[in-house]
This record gives structure tokens, C-alpha cells and sequence, in this order.
């Protein structure tokens, strides 16, 4: 009887025994299956893909015929596995990383079914077993051999264009023996003359020391050092300072400015400044420059670490002066001071989106001997060079300048980019001078500080795109043959602006293009139009979609397609509103602080840049008190802690990662790519993912898989004329060179902690060796593993 009812098909009741394994996958299947079941129906209602209904009702069937042991079990979950791949292959194409979610868990499901306890009272007679065995094992073979295989070409893919000659050398002053500011010169190019690191040798780079601040507890370090004669200079998180000895890694001096934590709300310290002090000599003739996080601006003797007592009172200036009310934690410095033209200029940084009416985004500019006050830009008075009267302010609300800054001293000009007036996604409040100056591109006179032209590359944003990196100045040649003095900026929306530094004038051409205007909050006003700078390309990639929407699972993938579906994406500059909005690329970038780096001999542009949007909503003030912890009136490190109180418009704020709730970005990988642009041309020369998954994964836990999936990235490239480019900038503890004229990998290193800064290179008195060095502490906000270590690497002695 029994074999007679398996023949017909129907359930085999011979034998039973304890079936364990076979009853489990049933059950799983059917948790999945409803699982599946909610979520599909709630994307279906939304518009989205019907796949996820299919898929629960071929999982349920599945379930019940492995409960009842009947033999066609294996053929319907074999059809759905093909269907599954047809599916999948047909929303993302030959993407590894795009299949893995839409597959992986399911083809598991298909390893277990091919064991014995799990096909025990299943699979009777060797026919049976045999087609089964054949079919399943079929489709786990697609996944085991054709999967890989396609993940490896996907993680090694470049794109590249072969036209530009890497041998065309031309003549470009970059940095040398030293590196005597954050981007290397005041141009800001990141670029190092020294070549005796090269393609054929990379490979041989070997560690020679590692320094470390040894803090008690550190958020990770984002310093750029600077190397001065025989003393490189990095500072902490807190803005000690350290004076290392540049071909060992000893601590000479370690100055500690004692700051108060409690005042900064975003603690680092990405650089400090430097000055000669012309005709002085001895004590203090060499200056070291620190801004705060309490913000101070202090000068400190080079060769010993003691503060210079004529720099203001006892070596500090209180740039808190002329402010007016300042709540504690409300303004701060994480950029290094910029040191040009005998001045120290800065701009403060400011907790976003607390309240409007924050203080004044002035930039200011400070005599590098005394500390006195030179010049002050003040949007909202203008004609006004040095500090408002007594009983004044400067002008509250105004956007701020906390990027590093760039300087021509032939044409005498500072290149600065600006911030947006807080609160960042609502502006109705705005006044006109907010909306001039927000976002931009601004050259300065640098002896009186008054403006000469602006750019802006954000009208009235509404999606914190302010002006994070610092402004590169270039040669670019002319059709005549005669060299265009040139800037590129780098901007959080992916986008490179080419301009002319002389007049602002772009070169290339800018489009204004026509955005969304739909969905914006009550009272506010959108620009029509956003400048597309059509020069150089856009780093952006395609605009996301629901099949885009990416997860570990199908069931948190699932999740990420629901979340889409309930927010508005129309596409780049979607308006934040009191319904949900998604933001690509997020606040992060694009490329931030880590910028871009040219190598001016080759006239080949390098960033790195992260791809994790935003998902963000206004929410009315009185919902937002009565229901969430909101951060109005918060100081110090807890006044990002919640819901944004934007005190003073009608709208609290959420905005944070479109993450899953498994912590890992909703849209597909890869979230960091490195890129290489020929500057004469114009065009993408190659773009890689950068980084692998190994110290990635669900809820911050590695997954020890050096898969290369594109990791966030955070952190700037280092540039030399040997053809190499360095970078640390992902989240998976490697730093690595590529040849900068095809995006080839040459060599890698595992650090202690991610590189989330900029390396520099110099070349050491005492042995005469180019080091190469890089602040390897992780990054707080990148959710990895943090320290405070400076590591140096070099070619072996005698080569």
C-alpha cells in the first residue's frame, strides 16, 4: 500500500522513524513563507513587485508536502529555486552582490534538503532519488560555481579608458621632502614630487613604525599629519599634539591644550597648521596651529610643544568673541587652521540642525605672530573688515566655512567652501544672504577679506550639501596651449565642479537642470533648478529604484522595498517634507571632508566616494514633543542625540541612514568606490569598488569575508609622481595602492584599525627613505572599531 500511494504521488508513510531535520525545514519554510506573505502583500499595496506573494505561496506549498513527506516536494521547491533565479537574474542582471539576498538563503534550504535526515521518507526508489538528487543538485551547482565566479569579476571590474598617456609627464610643483599642510601644499592637491616609491617596487612596502596617543577612549582619528624637516605632527581627537620623530616614530613632545569635551558636540581634529615666522629665530620662530573643540585658537612652538606667549593671551585667542550667546557645544573646529599669507583663517563648525538663530558662520582671519584679529567676512555686513562695536554681534544664522581652505598667492586669493544656514532641511526662515553665500564656492582677497566671486553648486539646499571638502587648484592647459588657472570642487552630491580660480567662470559649461518640486514641508520654498556642471563626469551613479533596495535576506530586503515604496524619491533633490524622503547620495557623500586629489603631472583626478542615501522626515513641532526624545536645548556631546528640535521653525527633524534591521545599507553595494578622472578630457578614466565585506556585516559584527563589496568610505588619496595612489578611507582596515592611471591594485596592508583619513608621503632626512603614513584609528560614526594609532610604512633599508 504504501509503495502504491508513493507511485501515484501521494505521501510516503513507510518507515517514518524521527524525522527531525525534515519536520524542521518544513516548519522554516513556512515561517519564511509568512513572513514573505505580510511583507509582499504591504509592497504590493504600495505598487511594488509581486514576486514576494509568488515566492510565499510556492515556500507554503513546499512546506506542507515536506510535512506530509510526499514525493513531489523536492520537484515544486526545484521550480521555484529555477523561477527564483530567473526572477533575480532578471531585476539585477549578473550582480553578485545584487543576486546573494534574493538567493542565498534559499539555495541553503536546498544544501539541507540533499542531506539523508532530511530526505529520509521522502525520496523512495533510486529513480526518484536519483531525479531528485539531479535536480536540486543542479541548482546548488549554479550557486556554488556560477555565483563566485561572478562575484570575483564583479569585485575586480574597472572601467577604463586608455587614452590618456601615463608617461605624458609634465612639470607641476606638488609637495617634496615635506609635506607642510593638510592637502600637501596650499593648492591642495595631495600630490608628493617623490617617485622613489613606484609601480615596480609597491609590492615591497613594508611597516616601519606605528605611533599611538593612548587615549582612554578615542572616536578614531581623522588627522591628515604634516611633516616639517625631521618632525612629523598629528593630533588626537582631544587636539593634543604630537611631535614624532619622522624616520622612527618616537614621541618628541606631546602638547595637551587641556580642552573642555563637554564644548564639542563632533570631536576631531583633522589637521594643524604650520608657519615660519619670517626674520624671527628661536623660541617660537616655528609655529604649530590648533583649533579646538572648545574652540581656541592656540599657537604653539615647534621644536618644544610650549605655547607662544605673544599669540594672543599666553598663546591662545578665544575665537568665542563676538559671538554673542553660545550654548555649550554649539560651535567647535575639526578642520586644521589654514595658514597662508602670514594670517591663521578659520570657521567654525556648528551642530546641525538644532535651532535657527545659531551663531554666525563669520570667517575669520588672525595675525600668525600676535593672534590679533585681520579681517572678518561677515555676510551680513559686508563693508565691515574687522570685528563688530562694542555691543554688536556678527550677524547669527549664517552659513559657515568648516572645510579646509585652499590659497593662490599669485592671484592672492582664498578659496573657501560654504556651508548652509541651519537648520540644513528646512529654509523658509532663510534670509537673502543666507541663500547668497549657502553652499558656494568663495575667493577672498586674502589681505582684506572681502569677496572677489562665488559659485554656488546648491540653490537654497534643503539636503545638508554643504561644501565639505577643501577646493583643489590646478593648471588645467587651454586650447591655445596656454595653462587655465583651474579649482575643482568636490561635492557631497558626487558631482565635480570645474571652475576657472581667477574669475569663478566655469569651464566647461553648467547646466541648469529642473528638479523636484514635490512634497516639500509648509511654507517652504524650492529652487526650480540645480547647477549639473557638465565638465567633468557625474560620480553619482543611477538614480535608485525598489530593485535597488538591497538587504542580507530576502525578508530584510523585503523590508528595504517596503520603506522605499512609503517615501519619496523623485530622483536627486527629492524635498524633505513631513512625509518621508530619501536623500542620494546621504550627508556623508558623494565625496565630504576626504575630497579629491590630483596628480598635476598627469592631470588625473582620484576620490573616493560613499553611496548610503538618507531617509528623512519633518515632523510637526508639538508630534514632535509629545512623542519623541528631542535634542532642543541639549548641550555638549548629547545635543545630536534624537530627533533634531530645529527650535524655531515649525518642524522637528529625523534623518539618519536608510539602513536595514540588520544595520547594512538598503541599497545595493557597492556603498564606497574609488574613481580616476582625466582631467584634459574629461571622461571617467576607471571606477572601482573600494573595500571588502571582511570587518563588515549585520549589526556591526565582521563577517571575515574578503569579498570585495565597496565599503562606506571616509578619507582622502594620497597622489605621487611615481603613478601610485594610496588610500585607506573604507571600513575594512586595508590600506592599499593603485596605479593611478588604470585603478590596477598594486599592493594592500591590513592595518590595526580602518584608515579613515588621508595618508601623506615624505621623504626622511636621517636615511633618506620616502615614508608613506596614514592615521589608522577606525571611525566612530561608521559604526567600527576605534583607537588613535599613526602608522608608517617604507621600502626596506638599502633599497
Amino acid at each position: 500500500m504504501d509503495r502504491q500511494e508513493n507511485a501515484q504521488g501521494g505521501t510516503n508513510t513507510s518507515g517514518r522513524g524521527a524525522n527531525w531535520l525534515g519536520r524542521l525545514l518544513a516548519i522554516l519554510l513556512f515561517i519564511a513563507a509568512i513572513g514573505l506573505a505580510w511583507g509582499g502583500v504591504t509592497l504590493l499595496a504600495l505598487g511594488g513587485s509581486p514576486a514576494y506573494l509568488i515566492q510565499a505561496l510556492m515556500l507554503a506549498v513546499t512546506a506542507f508536502l515536506w510535512w506530509r513527506a510526499n514525493r513531489l516536494a523536492p520537484y515544486v521547491y526545484g521550480g521555484f529555486v529555477v523561477l527564483l533565479g530567473v526572477w533575480a537574474l532578471c531585476e539585477t542582471g549578473l550582480d553578485a552582490w545584487a543576486l546573494l539576498p534574493r538567493l542565498g538563503i534559499f539555495y541553503g534550504f536546498g544544501l539541507v534538503m540533499l542531506l539523508p535526515a532530511a530526505r529520509r521518507n521522502l525520496w523512495r526508489g533510486p529513480d526518484i532519488a536519483k531525479r531528485a538528487r539531479s535536480l536540486a543538485g543542479a541548482s546548488i551547482v549554479l550557486f556554488a560555481v556560477a555565483v563566485p565566479a561572478v562575484a570575483l569579476a564583479f569585485g575586480t571590474a574597472t572601467i577604463r579608458d586608455t587614452s590618456v598617456d601615463p608617461a605624458a609627464i609634465a612639470s607641476h610643483k606638488g609637495s617634496g621632502d615635506d609635506w607642510t599642510a593638510v592637502g600637501g601644499t596650499s593648492s591642495g592637491t595631495r600630490f608628493s614630487e617623490l617617485d622613489q616609491i613606484s609601480p615596480q617596487n609597491v609590492g615591497k612596502l613594508q611597516r616601519v613604525w606605528s605611533y599611538s596617543f593612548h587615549q582612554s577612549a578615542s572616536g578614531g582619528l581623522e588627522v591628515t599629519p604634516i611633516k616639517i624637516d625631521d618632525t612629523v605632527y598629528a593630533c588626537d581627537d582631544t587636539n593634543r599634539i604630537a611631535a614624532i620623530d619622522a624616520e622612527t616614530g618616537q614621541q618628541k613632545w606631546l602638547f595637551d591644550p587641556h580642552v573642555d569635551l563637554a564644548k564639542g558636540a563632533y570631536r576631531h581634529c583633522r589637521g594643524v597648521g604650520y608657519a615660519k615666522i619670517p626674520g624671527a629665530s628661536g623660541f617660537c620662530a616655528e609655529r604649530i596651529y590648533t583649533a579646538t573643540v572648545d574652540a581656541r585658537l592656540i599657537a604653539i612652538d615647534a621644536k618644544d610643544g610650549r605655547r607662544c606667549p605673544d599669540f594672543g593671551t599666553g598663546g591662545d585667542v578665544d575665537t568665542l568673541e563676538g559671538l554673542g550667546q553660545v550654548l555649550r557645544g554649539y560651535y567647535w573646529y575639526n578642520s586644521a587652521p589654514n595658514v597662508f599669507d602670514g594670517k591663521v583663517i578659520v570657521s567654525g563648525t556648528e551642530v546641525d540642525n538644532q535651532y535657527w538663530g545659531q551663531p554666525s558662520g563669520v570667517i575669520r582671519a588672525y595675525d600668525a605672530v600676535t593672534g590679533k584679529l585681520a579681517w572678518a567676512y561677515d555676510v551680513g555686513a559686508p563693508d565691515r573688515i574687522g570685528a563688530p562695536p562694542a555691543g554688536q554681534i556678527y550677524t547669527r544664522a549664517t552659513p559657515n566655512a568648516w572645510a579646509q581652505m585652499s590659497f593662490d598667492p599669485a592671484l592672492g586669493l582664498l578659496y573657501v567652501g560654504t556651508g548652509n544656514a541651519t537648520p540644513d532641511y528646512y529654509g523658509a526662515q532663510r534670509r537673502k544672504i543666507d541663500d547668497e553665500i549657502s553652499s558656494s564656492i568663495m575667493a577672498l582677497d586674502i589681505k582684506t577679506g572681502r569677496r572677489k566671486w562665488l559659485f554656488q553648486i546648491a540653490h537654497h539646499d534643503l539636503w545638508d550639501y554643504d561644501v565639505g571638502s577643501q577646493p583643489v587648484l590646478f593648471d588645467l592647459p587651454g586650447p591655445d596651449g596656454k595653462p587655465i588657472p583651474a579649482i575643482v570642487q568636490p561635492t557631497k552630491q558626487a558631482r565635480l565642479f570645474l571652475l576657472n580660480r581667477a574669475t569663478g567662470q566655469p569651464i566647461g559649461g553648467i547646466e541648469e537642470q529642473r528638479v523636484p518640486l514635490a512634497g516639500p514641508a509648509a511654507g517652504e520654498r524650492v529652487s526650480p533648478t540645480q547647477p549639473m556642471p557638465l565638465a567633468l563626469p557625474n560620480l553619482a551613479g543611477p538614480q535608485l529604484t525598489e530593485r535597488k533596495m538591497w538587504g542580507l535576506t530576502p525578508f530584510d530586503q523585503l523590508w528595504c522595498r517596503i520603506k522605499f515604496r512609503q517615501a519619496r524619491y523623485d530622483g536627486p533633490y527629492t524635498p524633505p517634507g513631513v512625509t518621508p524622503s530619501i536623500t542620494f547620495p546621504g550627508y556623508l557623500g558623494g565625496m565630504d571632508w576626504g575630497g579629491a586629489s590630483i596628480d598635476t603631472d598627469r592631470l588625473v583626478l582620484v576620490a573616493a566616494s560613499s553611496y548610503v542615501p538618507n531617509y528623512t522626515q519633518l515632523i510637526p513641532r508639538a508630534q514632535a514633543r509629545g512623542a519623541y526624545p528631542m535634542s532642543e536645548g541639549r548641550d555638549g556631546l548629547t545635543a545630536l542625540v534624537g530627533i533634531n528640535a530645529m527650535a524655531g521653525t515649525p518642524f522637528a527633524l529625523s534623518t539618519k541612514p536608510f539602513l536595514s534591521p540588520l544595520s547594512v545599507p538598503c541599497t545595493q553595494p557597492p556603498w564606497g568606490r574609488l574613481h580616476g578622472v582625466d582631467l584634459k578630457s574629461g571622461k571617467l578614466l576607471w571606477s572601482r569598488p573600494l573595500g571588502t565585506g571582511r570587518d563588515n556585516g549585520p549589526f556591526g559584527i565582521a563577517s571575515h569575508l574578503p569579498l570585495t563589496i565597496g565599503a562606506p568610505a571616509l578619507g582622502g588619496a594620497l597622489v605621487t609622481r611615481s603613478g601610485l595612489s594610496f588610500v585607506g578611507a573604507s571600513t575594512d582596515r586595508t590600506f592599499r595602492a593603485f596605479e593611478t592611471a588604470t585603478g590596477k591594485l598594486l599592493w594592500q596592508s591590513i592595518l590595526p584599525y580602518s584608515g579613515n583619513a588621508t595618508p601623506i608621503s615624505y621623504r626622511s632626512k636621517a636615511s633618506g627613505r620616502q615614508f608613506v603614513i596614514i592615521a589608522a584609528a577606525g571611525h566612530s560614526g561608521l559604526a567600527t572599531a576605534t583607537g588613535d594609532q599613526i602608522v608608517a610604512y617604507a621600502l626596506p633599508e638599502g633599497r
